[in-house]
């Protein structure tokens, strides 16, 4: 993938998410009294907290769920983790970071694998959603927020161990001065250096030898297969 043109961050940032607008993604899979409850969006973390009982309460309306569901999908939506990072220092660096697809929705099976610049924080991943809908000719209209949530979860996780290890640099290296900061976490152990990889004038492609790898995988299920796929999922969830 070909990222958008952006400005550098090699020092450290503050904690937020990699992307143009800084949405959390939130999964829900809840369970009260038997009944059950899924559902997966963004949120803003600037909204106030009463936004999220409101939104709660709306839910539950709309979709003529128990009342118990109210307070139980409000203590779901986790912004109090996301605000407790807020201000603390995070670094992107020159890097790209491996993203993977491998989604069902309704009859739609979806698989690819592609870098996103982590240092990019004009990126889209619903636009790019879109475009990776109409590239690929895929009709159904809950694929591309399904492919674009499923790059927030992703971005969110790195930007989450980014902070970490910007703590563990801190505390290794106190009371050295003028060190450079060289990424230790997991996110750190995935992402490739752009400038090593690339040079100067980087630009994100795929070698020729990654192509296979690469690719993106389409696949329109039956209904014999889906019913089949739910069942198996139904069984590992028991």
């Amino acid at each position: 993938m070909k990222g958008q043109a952006s400005s550098s961050y090699k020092g450290a940032v503050k904690f937020r998410m990699p992307t143009a607008q800084n949405l959390v993604p939130i999964r829900l899979d809840l369970d009260v009294d038997g009944q059950k409850f899924k559902d997966t969006f963004t949120w803003n973390p600037s909204d106030p907290d009463s936004e999220i009982v409101v939104f709660a309460r709306r839910t539950a309306k709309d979709l003529k769920l128990p009342p118990g569901f109210i307070t139980v999908i409000a203590s779901a939506i986790q912004i109090a983790d996301f605000r407790s990072l807020e201000g603390q220092d995070m670094y992107p660096g020159e890097r790209i970071v491996p993203i993977k697809l491998d989604l069902r929705v309704n009859h739609t099976l979806i698989r690819d694998q592609f870098l996103w610049d982590l240092n990019n924080f004009e990126s889209d991943p619903e636009e790019f959603a879109k475009t990776f809908c109409g590239d690929l000719g895929i009709q159904d209209p809950e694929v591309g927020p399904a492919i674009a949530f499923s790059i927030r979860e992703q971005l969110y996780e790195i930007a989450v161990q980014s902070v970490a290890s910007a703590r563990e640099n801190r505390i290794s290296k106190k009371g050295r001065r003028g060190a450079e900061y060289t990424p230790v976490s997991k996110a750190g152990s995935t992402g490739l250096d752009l400038v090593k990889l690339f040079g100067q004038k980087s630009s994100v492609v795929r070698k020729r030898k990654e192509w296979d790898v690469y690719e993106p995988i389409v696949d329109l299920l039956s209904s014999e297969e889906v019913d089949a796929l739910q069942a198996k999922e139904e069984r590992l969830t028991r």
